[in-house]
């Protein structure tokens, strides 16, 4: 019982000293890196290419993102439309990216069909392989 007792009040103690078992996000330094993705939702035909680029800048995380397809005009990421470029037949966007911990929901419109259509997925990334882009 006492030994009970103790493993409770020292998760307790790491819990209120934010030791807890999950891991805390460290913040990037400025730079290029990639991570690979794991797209969801949709029909399953669509894709995005993995390892994503990640951009980092002031802080502030942008995943540049490569669709298989050029039929997607636009992306919505928490409510703000970002228009895409056409590169090499492929609809690539450049969105912010809050969290690398948390999945990322994304709305894109596609023209492949007979009339556009908004469609939910969700980009997750894997934090475990994230690498620092070299030059």
């Amino acid at each position: 019982m006492r030994k009970k007792t103790l493993c409770l009040a020292l998760a307790i103690l790491l819990l209120v000293l934010g030791l807890g078992c999950g891991k805390k996000a460290k913040a990037l330094a400025d730079g290029t890196y990639t991570v690979t993705v794991i797209l969801t939702g949709g029909t399953g035909r669509a894709s995005i290419a993995s390892p994503v680029q990640l951009t980092v800048q002031a802080g502030k995380i942008s995943a540049t993102l490569v669709w298989s397809s050029p039929n997607y005009d636009y992306m919505k990421v928490n409510g703000v439309r970002y228009d895409a470029v056409i590169e090499d037949g492929h609809s690539v966007f450049t969105v912010p990216v809050a969290s690398l911990e948390e999945p990322l929901p994304v709305v894109a419109d596609t023209v492949a069909m007979s009339t556009p259509h908004e469609i939910e997925y969700t980009i997750t990334f894997d934090p475990a392989t994230l690498a620092a882009e070299t030059k």
